[in-house]
């Protein structure tokens, strides 16, 4: 299956790459001339975020309209989306997809984009720290859960058919491989020891019976619900969406589990050379007003941004989590990127073991 990644990227840098003519075609910027560009009459930014939050931006994006207009002289901004696997989106941007601003899974994907030199700024200052939305992960069982999956150590069980996408170009899967890797590493699941060799063991007996690596965690839930496989690794505000909609998916909360956290930031060169600077600026600073985060709350994208607030649940939507850890209970993104991800990484070769 990883084999086939380099032709998926293929195709998503061809078919952004038609995007990216069709916007250069009718974009108003003369930057490459070197001329000062000129703002639309009718404001356009693109917008580049990963494959899950699609509906509660269906609500937000409208909402951001809505209040430009008011607060513009009825002035109307055009969003155009795009979504798609995180790392994938980043990737795509990097190679030239005209994003305006993204808003995506982890951390190391915006930096993808802003070690390309495209974000000039430093995205973390922004409030919350950046972030947006956060969730956990969990498991999506079949009704009545006739496989008894409660916990980590359950996804070794012999036989058993898991969902995950491929993190090589989803962020979710990363988020899936960190939840299980900080649970074994911290002690935290039955019959695994602490520390590395701990988490490669259990990441090696998941990995053993993971069936299928979609391209994104939307992909991999709508393949789950499609009848394939006996639960799926997923984010949390994906089952509330699968039960508001009226599917049978049913929740299960691991005893450890990481909190999600998901940035966003405006790609300063890109909002610049199309004149949207201020636009795209404003649309980012509405993400984290009440407004919006009302609506990510009501999607079951934003639990409470303080971890131990987080872990305790809101008595109503959220259910608590016996264990809570954040990536910087880790150590940060760098040392998972490199003890987790990287060549010798615990999870590179518990998937090597697992094949």
């Amino acid at each position: 299956m990883i084999g086939r990644l380099t032709e998926r990227k293929i195709a998503g840098v061809a078919l952004f790459g038609v995007l990216l003519l069709a916007a250069s075609a009718c974009g108003n910027s003369t930057a490459a001339t070197g001329a000062k560009c000129t703002p639309a009459k009718s404001p356009v930014i693109t917008f580049a975020a990963y494959s899950t939050p699609r509906e509660v931006y269906g609500k937000i994006i409208p909402a951001f309209q809505a209040k430009w207009k008011a607060d513009h002289n009825g002035q109307n901004v055009i969003v155009q989306e795009s979504y798609g696997g995180s790392t994938t989106q980043a990737q795509n941007v990097v190679s030239g997809f005209p994003a305006d601003v993204v808003a995506l899974s982890l951390a190391p994907d915006v930096d993808t984009i802003k070690k390309a030199g495209l974000i000039t700024r430093d995205w973390t200052q922004a409030p919350d720290g950046g972030m947006v939305s956060s969730s956990v992960v969990v498991f999506d069982v079949r009704p009545g859960n006739p496989k008894n999956i409660r916990d980590w150590n359950d996804l070794t069980q012999p036989g058993l058919s898991i969902l995950t996408p491929d993190p090589a170009q989803s962020g979710g899967a990363r988020w899936n491989i960190v939840a299980a890797f900080g649970a074994a590493e911290r002690g935290k699941v039955t019959g695994v020891s602490a520390g590395d060799a701990g988490a490669q063991q259990l990441l090696t007996g998941i990995f053993k019976n993971v069936s299928v690596l979609d391209k994104s965690a939307r992909d991999s839930i709508k393949n789950f619900e499609s009848g394939n496989g006996d639960v799926a690794i997923t984010y949390e505000n994906e089952i509330f969406t699968a039960q508001k909609a009226g599917l049978p998916d049913q929740m299960v909360i691991p005893s450890s589990t990481v909190l999600i956290e998901n940035p966003v930031s405006v790609v300063d060169k890109n909002a610049s050379a199309h004149c949207v600077t201020n636009v795209a600026d404003a649309f980012v600073a509405f993400l984290h007003t009440q407004d919006a985060k009302d609506l990510y709350t009501k999607s079951g994208f934003l639990r409470p941004t303080d971890k131990a607030a987080a872990q305790q649940g809101d008595g109503d939507k959220f259910a608590p989590v016996k264990d809570l850890f954040t990536v910087a209970d880790l150590g940060g993104w760098d040392k998972i990127d490199q003890s987790v991800f990287g060549s010798d990484g615990v999870f590179t070769k518990a998937f090597a073991a697992a094949h």
